[in-house]
């Protein structure tokens, strides 16, 4: 497996070959060695492609590798558009599985497993609730985009990919992550109006850049936090 040497970090990589992809991306995840994903190239493009994201990666490291708690009680907090909101659990026996709502600024836990609840056993009901939250408020906004700008798409749904926030496909459909809920409404929005332009331009050419800068001003902004929480659009 390759290495690269930056600083004091060692960063350790896999090559996946996903001739599809229009551009390369990498995936830091807990416990793994970073994933570069896209068209096949020669180990030495590999290596170059590391060494400039190698500052990112590093960080990016830290925050994965952090101590991850197990257990949600009462004061815990949940990342929902863009803030980290309070939760409530609530013990609730007679549940075969938890309920999650959200209202008054913190989130309200119902759990079977009394006034806690594993990570492991909360995550169904989290993502059930940003999926639901998408369809309330995402699919909207892209409506809205598309009015705004005249950039068209065939359609958008919701889709669970790896390591990324939202696609394009080549017949203009748009896929969005549920988890683009725990977004703040202005990068969201940025996400939107980055995948609308891709029905323009596929590739992340100047052309691209150009029209992303024209339609959402404040995108490198946007696209800065996007990159902060290491998932790729």
């Amino acid at each position: 497996m390759p290495l690269f040497a930056y600083g004091t970090t060692t960063i350790e990589w896999i090559f996946q070959a996903e001739p599809g992809l229009k551009r390369h991306y990498i995936t830091v995840e807990r416990g793994r060695p970073v994933l570069l994903r896209g068209r096949a190239i020669p180990e030495d493009e590999q290596r170059q492609l590391i060494r400039q994201r190698a500052r990112w990666i590093r960080e990016r490291l830290k925050q994965v590798n952090q101590p991850c708690k197990e257990t949600f009680v009462t004061g815990s907090r949940i990342l929902y558009r863009g803030k980290t909101w309070y939760c409530q659990v609530q013990p609730a026996a007679e549940l075969s599985k938890p309920v999650i709502r959200f209202a008054n600024s913190r989130f309200f836990i119902q759990s079977p497993q009394g006034d806690s609840i594993s990570r492991k056993a909360l995550k169904p009901a989290l993502e059930g609730f940003y999926r639901d939250k998408a369809k309330e408020k995402l699919l909207p906004r892209i409506r809205h985009w598309q009015r705004a700008t005249g950039l068209q798409a065939v359609s958008a749904r919701l889709f669970k990919f790896k390591g990324r926030w939202a696609s394009c496909s080549d017949d203009n459909i748009l896929e969005f992550h549920p988890r683009c809920m725990e977004l703040s409404p202005s990068v969201l929005d940025y996400v939107i109006v980055h995948e609308l332009c891709h029905t323009v331009e596929k590739s992340h050419n100047p052309a691209f850049w150009h029209l992303v800068e024209k339609h959402y001003p404040d995108w490198q902004r946007c696209h800065g936090e996007i990159e902060r929480l290491g998932v790729e659009v």
